[in-house]
């Protein structure tokens, strides 16, 4: 088979710069979520079973299936699990991307992501804050509590915002951050501050109930990560419009599970080529270290797939106060990036190297044939369930995913 790779992968990467994100609106999971029904809970990562799921993993799927009224405590939980009544499926094979655990189930609200050049559609659920939180695998009462507010309440003004917004811009809210000292990834202050704002009129318009708007306001204005999930489904839509080129060996997908770590390829479908997670280096809150920590986890790798993230850490040098390192390892990083990746981005730009692009595209010849794997900075939750957050840190996916992926892609294209 003929194949021209060099143009295949111009043609994959020059859609993942020319998608459009529009956050359009907040809506139930299972109105919207392509194949979500009741007996499904989705999760960040490749596919996953109960009896391999780390603990911040079983955490959220018992903190999920409580949420949903289905399950009482882990026990009842886990029954209805291992009895076959409930599915278990990755985000990522159903448009959709979670951070950490990334449960999502079906009368969870999500954001709703339109590529409007492609037309496709993304989706990732509501960013909770920090702390023992349901993606970090916390499921105490005072944790369903919050989700059951963010869900019931805070939701439908969130979606009445953004309609009387017209939708928002997030490949634009993107390069605004990235020049105000956000990478998109674990460092989102700028652009969870602009997201606020942008919504704040409308949010006081959605409702004339001033405590709440108060509250919606000041959960959204405390929290440096409220823009993280619509951001990960923007990443997650303009991804998917480079994916399925033939020809093409650029990386669309990268997620954790806490387990496993599984990519995609443009050009080879939907297989996912898999391997064991990391261990995260970095900073720990006070009272924990490396030996409380899980295996990396997590769909939020979706950022640096589509060109931010650790690879734009040279426009978010202040991370490294919360991922370890120094400014000049972060900037070293983003040059490091480049050696794998195909293009430049043209919307996401960085001041420090002259703005230029962020790199986009990662080649799984160039992680092959350099022994330069994609970086990857990223929140570090405790290894038992019910704890959450622990620390931040940098962490690198197993060279023979890439590996696998090449052989898999030559047997494909040429044998």
């Amino acid at each position: 088979m003929m194949i021209d790779i060099e143009q295949a992968n111009r043609t994959a990467v020059e859609r993942m710069m020319a998608a459009r994100p529009i956050l359009r609106t907040v809506a139930p999971a299972r109105d919207v979520i392509p194949g979500m029904r009741d007996n499904l809970l989705l999760h960040a990562g490749p596919p996953i079973t109960w009896e391999r799921a780390s603990g911040p993993m079983k955490g959220a799927i018992v903190g999920a299936l409580i949420f949903e009224g289905l399950a009482d405590d882990w026990d009842s939980a886990e029954t209805f699990i291992t009895s076959g009544q409930i599915d278990l499926e990755p985000c990522h094979e159903h448009s959709a991307v979670g951070p950490m655990a990334g449960v999502t189930s079906s009368s969870m609200q999500v954001y709703v992501i339109e590529n409007v050049t492609h037309g496709n559609m993304a989706y990732s659920n509501l960013n909770e804050g920090y702390g023992k939180v349901l993606r970090y695998g916390a499921y105490a009462p005072d944790v369903l509590k919050k989700l059951r507010w963010m869900n019931n309440t805070m939701a439908p003004i969130l979606a009445r915002a953004l309609e009387l917004n017209g939708g928002l811009d997030m490949r634009a809210l993107l390069a605004e951050s990235l020049h105000m000292g956000d990478e998109g990834h674990n460092r989102n202050k700028a652009g969870s501050i602009i997201f606020t704002a942008r919504l704040a009129p409308h949010i006081v318009s959605a409702t004339d109930n001033r405590f709440v708007v108060a509250t919606v306001l000041k959960f959204l204005g405390d929290n440096a990560l409220s823009v993280l999930n619509p951001v990960m489904a923007a990443c997650k839509a303009m991804a998917d419009a480079g994916h399925g080129v033939a020809g093409s060996t650029i990386m669309t997908v990268m997620a954790r599970n806490g387990t496993d770590l599984g990519i995609r390829v443009s050009g080879l479908g939907d297989r996912w080529f898999t391997g064991p997670v990391g261990q995260p280096d970095g900073l720990y809150f006070p009272g924990f270290s490396a030996e409380d920590a899980s295996g990396d986890i997590g769909d939020s790798t979706i950022t640096e797939t589509a060109g931010i993230g650790a690879f734009a850490m040279a426009s978010a040098p202040a991370i490294v106060t919360f991922i370890s390192g120094t400014p000049e390892m972060a900037i070293n990083t983003t040059l490091e990036m480049y050696e794998i990746c195909s293009a430049e981005h043209s919307a996401f730009t960085i001041p420090a190297l002259g703005f230029r692009g962020t790199p986009v595209g990662v080649d799984i010849r160039r992680v092959i044939e350099l022994g330069i794997r994609p970086q990857i900075n990223t929140g570090i939750a405790h290894k038992d369930p019910g704890v959450g957050q622990i620390g931040a840190g940098l962490v690198l996916p197993p060279m023979n995913v890439f590996e696998d992926a090449l052989v898999a892609f030559a047997e494909h294209y040429i044998a």
